[in-house]
């Protein structure tokens, strides 16, 4: 890949807006995986861009526009790589997050980054490596508009963070009064539970990310009937298997829940890995 770190605008960042970024996390973003100039569910994501602008900002977003400064980058992408999309204020300040978007037509600066794809089956922070699945304990917790993909990570980062510490690899988050908690979903992944013979996506305070959205269209496909529904504490006995979904990762197996181990479903994670892979990709 020829070496592009991030652009602003189209144009590289330069050390003032560095330092804007460091200092102010007011802002929203997306991140998806590109390969030959082709990202699955691209409309999902620059949607999302859309709409999640008009609550950060009240700003109508072009997406026409977004999507070029993202082929600005990607066409020096030789391998699979990560792109970031982060829409910000440049004229925002910890005093005043609003002073510079004023109005549905005006447009918030757009940074583009990328980072490698991770290696297969690895997990979130930096000793990881490959494993048989997930580790994850369930936390009571609940991200500031979990159903925006906004730039104030810290809290979900830091319980992930608690968990490695535990011995974990990530956390679960849950929501409500116990024992009747539900079930919501990791610090940056969606989760899929199989009870019985429904897998199910839960729907409590979630981000509705773009590889849940086109599992969803593409699971029936295969053979594999879902719904989406509530699923409390109670119930996490009763799960045979557990699913983390990114754009980053794809499908990824959680192997223990709490430090019980899950039995798994081995022909189940195969199906949905392989109807996420074959999926065609939007040109970009």
């Amino acid at each position: 890949m020829t070496a592009v770190a991030a652009e602003v605008d189209g144009e590289p960042v330069d050390g003032e807006r560095a330092a804007l970024l460091a200092a102010l996390s007011y802002g929203h973003f997306t991140t998806m995986v590109v390969d030959d100039l082709r990202v699955q569910g691209l409309h999902l994501h620059l949607d999302r861009l859309v709409r999640d602008c008009a609550v950060v900002f009240g700003a109508t977003l072009d997406p026409d526009r977004v999507r070029a400064l993202l082929r600005r980058v990607a066409v020096r992408c030789d391998r699979p790589t990560i792109l970031r999309a982060a829409l910000f204020d440049p004229m925002a300040s910890v005093a005043r997050p609003g002073q510079g978007i004023d109005g549905p037509n005006a447009q918030p600066s757009v940074l583009i980054s990328t980072r490698p794809v991770p290696p297969a089956g690895s997990v979130p922070g930096p000793s990881s490596g490959p494993v048989a699945g997930l580790r994850v304990r369930s936390v009571s917790y609940i991200r500031d508009l979990p159903a925006v993909k906004h730039l104030g990570t810290f809290g979900q980062l830091h319980q992930r963070r608690l968990a490695q510490l535990a011995g974990f690899d990530d956390a679960l988050f849950l929501t409500g009064p116990e024992p009747s908690a539900r079930v919501c979903e990791g610090p940056t992944w969606n989760v899929a539970l199989l009870i019985g013979d429904e897998l199910i996506w839960p729907d409590n305070d979630c981000l509705p990310g773009v590889t849940r959205e086109l599992l969803q269209q593409g699971v029936p496909q295969a053979g594999i009937g879902w719904s989406s529904r509530s699923v409390t504490r109670a119930e996490l006995s009763q799960v045979r298997a557990a699913f983390a979904t990114s754009a980053g990762v794809g499908v990824r197996p959680i192997a223990q829940l709490d430090g019980t181990g899950l039995p798994g479903e081995p022909h189940l994670l195969k199906e949905l890995q392989t109807a996420y892979t074959q999926l065609t990709g939007e040109s970009l």
